[in-house]
């Protein structure tokens, strides 16, 4: 396929452990240009189990889409003062597991995404400055007027 295994991997943990149904929802409203290749393969590995192995495509769970490195197309592109600038185009493979077991109790549940809350910390309690109250604040320091002492009165 022709496009880098990293961008086919980030496409294909979307769907791992989804039901092949709902796998292909996600992927047909996924703005990534992966997602139509992922979809594919995964259509053709329902198909194959539903043909060669009788299961019913109703059951069957993306079990695992294992992504690998393929070959890379080495091109050049043409740099200033005459020099060369290298132009890797990589291309990638795929396989899709599917089975109609159940998930296993250890394999990670899809849910809902929790988004965290904004880092503002809670505000204290500040003292009042009412008639009887009196502040926590620091006084101003205050230039001596000539002919005063330079003592702090608090």
């Amino acid at each position: 396929m022709r496009i880098t295994a990293r961008k086919v991997r980030l496409v294909a943990h979307m769907v791992e452990g989804l039901p092949v149904a709902e796998a292909l929802v996600v992927l047909r409203f996924s703005p990534r240009a992966a997602a139509r290749d992922v979809a594919k393969v995964i259509k053709s590995a329902a198909a194959n189990a539903e043909h060669n192995y009788n299961l019913d495509s109703s059951t069957l769970r993306v079990v695992r889409i294992e992504v690998d490195g393929a070959t890379i197309i080495k091109r050049w592109r043409a740099k200033p003062r005459g020099m060369v600038g290298s132009v890797f185009k990589r291309t990638s493979h795929l396989r899709a597991f599917v089975s109609d077991d159940a998930l296993p109790e250890h394999t990670r549940q899809r849910r809902a995404v929790k988004v965290p809350r904004a880092a503002i910390p809670t505000p204290l309690a500040t003292p009042t400055t009412s008639a009887g109250a009196t502040s926590l604040r620091r006084k101003r320091r205050t230039q001596p007027e000539p002919g005063e002492s330079a003592e702090n009165e608090e």
